[in-house]
């Protein structure tokens, strides 16, 4: 019979190999180091990256300690995950910018204790010569190009550099460093983890178990989670922006959602699923309430029910909200509407008039039509773009 301290652990995971050593590992009566790599390769913690976080908080709450490493060094190098091409290299003032943005996002999800949280520059930035070739004594070509992602681009004859090659060393020699029991990733790491057990045997370490978790798809339906594709939402969002969006996720995606996002136990969440097939619950009832459980997650109950009652006074009754920007609106006598919502909301003039022939620009509630728009007939009026976006224009 599995343990409820297993059963936690295996909760909405992917994979876990190999299961049985996670087990054992779990059985030795001590606190295990539960290593879990990201890359600052963007400003936001988005709610694709807190699933494996969540994983993460688990496994403090069950009293082992969780070991974050800030990728740094390994930033600056490039994950080759599911990538059909070369990404290209971020310098170290960005990644280090990037890195002191996400420490204070961390702790809206983990635990202040267990915690370890470390810089890979730490030891991969002193690593020598003599310590690289050790390391990359570690694995072959052939275990290399046994990875699909770089299978399929040596087969189509793209490039792939010795560089991309280090990567899942380096990632692999941080759970040396560390002296890592189980790694945790999202599903395209599995390779990577893999490797790790490679590097720890190298090196005369036990090999650790790697979890992996399964990828939230964005709020396009579509892809997964990502801030390069604008289909994401970041736990400091606001708590309106943070319900509106996830109100917008197609009803498909509910069932994964409330597991990943929402952190719903599967009995629940299958409980949810069965009453929606049934017609026994309306399918925006229960886009609420998953709205209202991440807010909750996040923010408060308080801050839910505020973004919820926010949420229908724009989007129900029509309405603006209640504390909106002001934008002071040039001097000419007539203003082009484009120029002047591109001005405003930061967004691209080709964006802007789009959104005007799609009927998706209003004045006061009263769609816009034309490009070419009287000043007077703006000041005190608010501006709408889409469902979002509002600014009250003023002299």
């Amino acid at each position: 019979m599995t343990s409820p301290e297993m059963q936690r652990a295996l909760r909405h995971t992917d994979k876990v190999v190999p299961e049985e050593e996670l087990g054992a590992k779990l059985a030795l009566g001590r606190p295990l180091r539960i290593k879990l790599g990201l890359d600052p390769t963007a400003p936001a913690v988005t709610l694709g990256w807190a699933v494996v976080l969540r994983k993460l908080r688990q496994f403090q709450e069950l009293g082992h300690t969780a070991v974050l490493i800030v990728g740094d060094f390994t930033a600056q190098v490039g994950d080759p995950s599911d990538r059909d091409s070369q990404r290209r290299r971020l310098t170290a003032a960005e990644v280090s910018g990037y890195a002191d943005n996400l420490l204070s996002q961390f702790e809206r999800v983990l635990l202040p204790q267990p915690l370890e949280i470390r810089r890979n520059s730490e030891w991969l930035g002193s690593l020598d010569m003599y310590g690289l070739l050790e390391l990359t004594s570690s694995a072959t070509v052939a275990q290399m190009l046994a990875r699909s992602d770089f299978a399929k681009r040596y087969d189509d004859g793209s490039p792939i550099s010795v560089m991309e090659f280090l990567y899942p060393l380096l990632q692999a020699y941080d759970s040396v460093a560390v002296e890592s029991d189980v790694e945790l990733g999202g599903s395209d790491q599995l390779w990577n983890l893999m490797m790790g057990r490679i590097v720890q045997e190298r090196y005369g370490q036990d090999p650790q178990v790697a979890l992996t978790m399964p990828l939230l798809v964005g709020t396009d339906g579509t892809h997964k989670m990502s801030q390069s594709l604008g289909n994401y939402i970041g736990v400091e969002d606001d708590p309106g922006d943070m319900f509106g969006k996830t109100m917008s996720i197609p009803d498909e995606l509910m069932g994964q959602w409330f597991r990943l996002a929402a952190d719903f136990d599967e009995g629940e969440v299958r409980r949810i699923e069965a009453e929606l097939e049934a017609g026994h619950l309306h399918p925006n009832a229960a886009k609420r309430l998953l709205a209202r459980s991440i807010v909750n997650l996040y923010w408060s109950e308080s801050d839910a029910a505020e973004a919820e009652s926010s949420f229908d006074h724009i989007f129900k009754e029509g309405g603006a909200p209640e504390d909106i920007d002001e934008f002071h609106l040039p001097g000419d006598e007539e203003l082009h509407l484009a120029s002047l919502i591109r001005d405003v909301f930061g967004i691209s003039g080709a964006e802007a008039r789009r959104m005007i022939e799609q009927g998706a620009v209003r004045i006061d509630g009263v769609v816009i039509g034309t490009l070419e728009v009287e000043r007077k007939a703006l000041v005190g009026k608010v501006l709408r773009v889409g469902k979002r976006r509002f600014s009250l224009l003023v002299d």
